[in-house]
């Protein structure tokens, strides 16, 4: 499977998976990867992703790996570190839903930046079963994290 068929057919079943309730959720994909967001058409700093990334972020090997999970992603780091702690304060009811797989700390390759995700180390793209998997795994976070947001984390 071509990444960039992969991100496209993970939309759709976004799409098809997430209950339509509350703010519009929107779609934004590329050949390596896909963001997901609630509320306005620009994206937000906080979000949701599945990226493909480079292996050596995670354990220093070569080869690739499939981030998922929620991001934080404002300039200013104090911010970023913030939300990472409201986050941590709840943890166990986010963990209840995203299990030990999720890790939360600094972001992958970027230390300003903070996460709650998994990292799916040298997966299969020519997996049938991908594309629905990754889009699983992403609304797990979209139901397990957005309740715990404060309304002023999803502005930019």
């Amino acid at each position: 499977m071509l990444e960039t068929q992969l991100f496209e057919q993970v939309a759709d079943a976004v799409r098809s998976l997430t209950p339509a309730a509350g703010e519009p959720l929107h779609l934004r994909w590329h050949r390596r990867g896909i963001k997901a967001w609630f509320g306005d058409e620009k994206p937000t700093r906080a979000h949701y992703e599945a990226q493909i990334i480079t292996r050596r972020h995670v354990d220093g090997l070569d080869g690739m790996a499939i981030e998922i999970g929620f991001h934080a992603e404002y300039k200013d780091p104090a911010r970023n570190e913030q939300v990472l702690q409201q986050l941590l304060r709840d943890e166990g009811s986010w963990r209840r839903l995203l299990g030990h797989e999720a890790e939360a700390g600094v972001f992958l390759g970027a230390e300003n930046w903070r996460r709650v995700s998994d990292v799916w180390l040298a997966p299969d793209l020519e997996d049938p079963e991908l594309a629905f998997e990754v889009a699983a795994r992403l609304v797990d976070y979209m139901q397990a994290i957005e309740p715990l947001l404060s309304p002023g984390e999803l502005m930019n």
